[in-house]
């Protein structure tokens, strides 16, 4: 193409608007360039490594000190509950192990003196051994019908209600009984017959013997910590009136402590004259004429947690026995880290004072009279006992252990 001076012609373009025509282009460029790529102030440019004003920096500083300690706080007291819930649960462990072990040496010791091992044995370790709350023990006696059926007809549940409790609530019920000093006698096959009629019955290798019960309640927990896996082991004299519901509500809110011996404590004289009641023979060991007991568990009515009738089990044959029964149990703990719980409930009167105290609504869990060592004349006692300060059926089927 030619370029040509003056106004144009054919096929030419003048120089002017050749000019203009660029000038145009590069101004529209311009404007094009500007909407499009419009750069941000310097001040909305995030700057990540400027400084921060002075004196904000202490206050995110203390601030975020304030979370890192509290979220430790936190982290710690989560801690201590897991350690001190680690702790209760390995003490369960060590107790449990401790059963099965102290259940396996007794079986063990059954074959090898050819006793005849337990059907309730046979059936726990076949099926499986399931959890109990308590197992109460009723010391009984050869001549003590009368006393069993005045139980059996108030506190104690009969038949199928007995067989419910077991499987609801968790709780067993027998009445412990040895055999006579000429096994296979006349006393034995009547209680043979009268366990055949109610099947309440736990028969251990024992000789009967009113001086014999401390070596009766010994080998009773040992024998029951085999048959049964619970949390506390009872041991009650026919004599006594029993609430159930109450003495479970009690021993439910301590299953979680670690050896624990509950009852109504006491500290009485130790008895250095022969032919008085409750004389003690070895007076000798306890110090000076007019020295009292240590500190126990009247046996009237006591409980004691699964690892310490392990510690029992395991340790029957090495344990001294003295010739009242609650004292040999007490003397059992000392030197060992147990709980001692004094529970005036387990120790109430006969009417008036359970029955006031259960108008009250401080229902007890046991009432006897301390002057004969249990109900006087309980074989008929016992039912105006049951109707004045029993806590009621209800009570016991509506319970939550």
């Amino acid at each position: 193409m030619s370029w040509r001076r003056g106004g144009g012609g054919d096929g030419g373009v003048s120089r002017r608007w050749a000019v203009l025509l660029c000038v145009g282009s590069f101004c529209l460029g311009l404007l094009f360039t500007n909407r499009m790529w419009t750069l941000p102030e310097a001040s909305e440019i995030a700057r990540p490594n400027a400084n921060v004003e002075e004196g904000s920096m202490p206050v995110i500083a203390e601030c975020g000190s304030k979370k890192v300690q509290e979220k430790q706080d936190y982290r710690d007291i989560l801690q201590v509950q897991d350690t001190h819930h680690d702790v209760q649960s390995l003490d369960k462990t060590i107790a449990s192990l401790e059963t099965e072990l102290s259940a396996a040496r007794s079986l063990q010791e059954s074959l090898l003196n050819g006793a005849p091992v337990s059907e309730e044995f046979k059936v726990s370790e076949s099926i499986g051994r399931r959890k109990y709350l308590m197992v109460i023990g009723i010391n009984t006696a050869f001549s003590s019908r009368k006393r069993r059926d005045s139980i059996r007809y108030t506190w104690m549940p009969q038949g199928e209600k007995r067989k419910k409790l077991e499987e609801e609530k968790g709780i067993i019920i027998r009445f412990v009984i040895g055999h006579s000093a000429i096994s296979g006698g006349i006393v034995d096959r009547a209680i043979e017959a009268e366990d055949r009629k109610h099947g309440d019955f736990m028969r251990i290798d024992h000789v009967e013997g009113y001086l014999a019960l401390s070596g009766k309640t010994k080998t009773y927990f040992a024998t029951a910590v085999s048959l049964w896996d619970a949390d506390f082991y009872v041991k009650v004299d026919d004599d006594v009136h029993v609430n159930i519901a109450t003495l479970g509500n009690i021993l439910s809110r301590l299953a979680l402590k670690p050896r624990v011996y509950i009852g109504c404590m006491k500290s009485g004289p130790v008895l250095s004259e022969k032919g008085v009641r409750y004389y003690e023979p070895e007076h000798w060991k306890f110090g000076e004429s007019g020295n009292k007991y240590f500190r126990h568990a009247t046996g009237q009515l006591y409980a004691i947690s699964k690892d310490l009738a392990t510690y029992i089990s395991i340790n029957k044959h090495i344990l001294h026995k003295y010739i009242n029964e609650d004292v040999s149990l007490g003397s059992w703990f000392i030197g060992l880290d147990v709980e001692h719980i004094d529970d005036k409930r387990l120790c109430c009167g006969t009417p008036p004072d359970c029955e006031w105290k259960a108008q009250a609504g401080n229902i007890c869990a046991a009432s006897f009279d301390w002057r004969c060592s249990g109900i006087c004349n309980s074989e008929g006692r016992i039912w105006e006992v049951h109707n004045k300060c029993a806590e009621g059926e209800k009570a016991l089927w509506n319970a939550t252990f």
